[in-house]
Parts: C-alpha cells; structure tokens; sequence
C-alpha cells in the first residue's frame, strides 16, 4: 500500500483511534513519524511509544500509547496544516499561536521536527506540519 502523505496518515491513525476510545495505535515505522510522535509525547499529548516489528510483514511499526484525562482524549483537534498539494513555510515571526498558547504547531525545521515554542527560542522557521489542541 503506497502512502502519499505519511505525516497525515499517522495524524489520522491518532485522531480515529481517540474517536474510538483506543488505548493504543499503531503506525507505520518512519524517523519522520517517529519525530512527530517524539513532539508529542515531550509536550504531554500521548502517553509513550514504542518501536516494535510487525508480527505480519516484519516492518517495523510506532506502538503509539494514547493519554486520555477523565475519560476525554487530551488531543482535543488534530489537523494538517502542510498538504502535499500545499505546503505551508512560516518564519519564526509569523508562527501564530494556537488557541491564544494553550496549544502546538509542529514544525520541520532543518534543526529537526519540533514544537513551535521550542522553533521560537531556536529562531527557527520551517514547514507547519499540523497544530494540536
């Protein structure tokens, strides 16, 4: 199965897994995902992860752990602000805050992938890859 957009696959994957009260999600291995889920669990949206082989193909897959706080998910929304078709470039400038500062953007920059507050006191701009709340 050819993915065209891994990072909103992954973001998907989340986002059903918490509609469906999951407890864990598991994802397709990638050092790009891998950064993705490493940003959210330093900002205390998941749980944990765990890299761990896939029983069927033998890939390697994200065994991501999903946080939930008096039975609501802690990842209120998540969504893509990058799309293959339009990616979206910021400098440090003009990074906005989400939701007055109560949540994230997750940007690439060429430091690595990485919050937009931690992209603020690097002074770091980059691609906006999706913002979480």
């Amino acid at each position: 199965m050819s993915i065209v957009d891994p990072i909103s696959d992954l973001i998907t994957r989340i986002r059903n897994a918490q509609m469906a009260n999951k407890k864990v999600v598991d994802s397709p291995m990638s050092k790009h995902r891998e950064a993705v889920v490493k940003v959210l669990l330093n900002e205390g949206y998941i749980r944990g992860y765990s890299v761990a082989n896939g029983e069927k193909t033998g890939h390697k897959i994200l065994k991501i752990e999903l946080k939930y706080f008096e039975g609501q998910p802690v990842i209120a929304e998540i969504s893509m602000v990058s799309k293959p078709g339009r990616r979206v470039y910021s400098s440090i400038k003009d990074l906005s805050l989400i939701k007055n500062g109560l949540g994230i953007n997750i940007v690439s920059t060429n430091k690595g992938v990485m919050s937009d507050t931690e992209a603020r006191r690097q002074s770091l701009g980059g691609e906006v890859l999706c913002s979480v709340f």
